[in-house]
């Protein structure tokens, strides 16, 4: 006769009668594991496996054994424990081909990290199981009502100091003053479109001026460099000619004959 009460069997050997001697008991204990996870550890450790360098194909020998020992007394085995089998099965299976020798190595990889880190999860659990005292009565914390009355004295200056640094926390918060973008924003735009119309009117009706004067009316560095800009377009355009070198050299502009675009 066997019964089976917190994972031990316990053997209760009968004469050949079929008589049971109750004070005659044989017991027999059966490893339970939280997880395959566990088992995989308490294998590793058990047969002093480098963690880091697992051999899959020696823990999965070992591993089948322990499936089979659950089975052959009758313990139900869960399905995690039957997928993790097949789990090492498709990684021992995956070295043995140099096509998928990467993907196994990133396999193996992974289950070395889940079994370190449930070995950390398990030591620090060791550690707090002492802790556990179910004897111990908790209780929600009751409501206070607490006094908000600000009761303590400062000296005048200490709150005048805190009061100007608070004002100028708030400052920073504020957008800038419009002088800090005078040097950016408030220039005067100029197009360098409107340059090429002042360069015209000037060289109108055949008239020629020297290449200084057309920068006489411009103060302004943005004038200047929007005028130069025009001149190079105009000559570009082969709408004006440039005659000389320097600052006398002459400009007019070229007369379309008749026919011609």
């Amino acid at each position: 006769m066997a019964e089976q009460l917190n994972n031990q069997i316990t053997i209760l050997p009968s004469d050949a009668s079929g008589t049971t001697h109750i004070g005659e008991q044989l017991t027999y204990h059966l490893e339970v594991y939280d997880g395959p996870l566990d088992l995989l550890l308490t294998l590793v450790i058990k047969n002093k496996i480098d963690i880091y360098d697992i051999k899959i194909a020696d823990l999965l020998d070992q591993y089948m054994e322990q499936i089979e020992l659950m089975r052959e007394n009758e313990m139900d085995i869960a399905s995690e424990f039957l997928e993790m089998a097949s789990r090492l099965v498709y990684i021992k299976s995956a070295m043995l081909l140099p096509k998928y020798e990467e993907e196994a190595e990133d396999l193996k990889k992974e289950l070395t990290g889940q079994l370190i880190e449930y070995q950390q999860c398990r030591a620090i659990a060791k550690m707090l199981a002492p802790m556990v005292d179910f004897d111990t009565f908790t209780k929600v914390p009751s409501k206070v009502d607490f006094d908000l009355t600000y009761n303590r004295i400062h000296d005048p200056f200490d709150i005048s100091k805190a009061y100007v640094s608070a004002v100028g926390r708030g400052q920073r918060r504020l957008p800038p003053d419009r002088s800090a973008f005078e040097g950016i924003v408030s220039r005067k735009i100029v197009s360098v479109s409107s340059r090429i119309i002042h360069v015209m009117r000037r060289l109108w009706h055949g008239r020629t001026v020297t290449y200084k004067e057309l920068f006489t009316a411009s103060h302004e560095r943005s004038e200047l460099v929007a005028t130069f800009l025009a001149v190079l377009e105009l000559v570009k355009g082969k709408r004006v000619r440039i005659e000389g070198d320097g600052d006398d050299a002459i400009v007019h502009m070229i007369e379309k004959k008749e026919g011609t675009p």
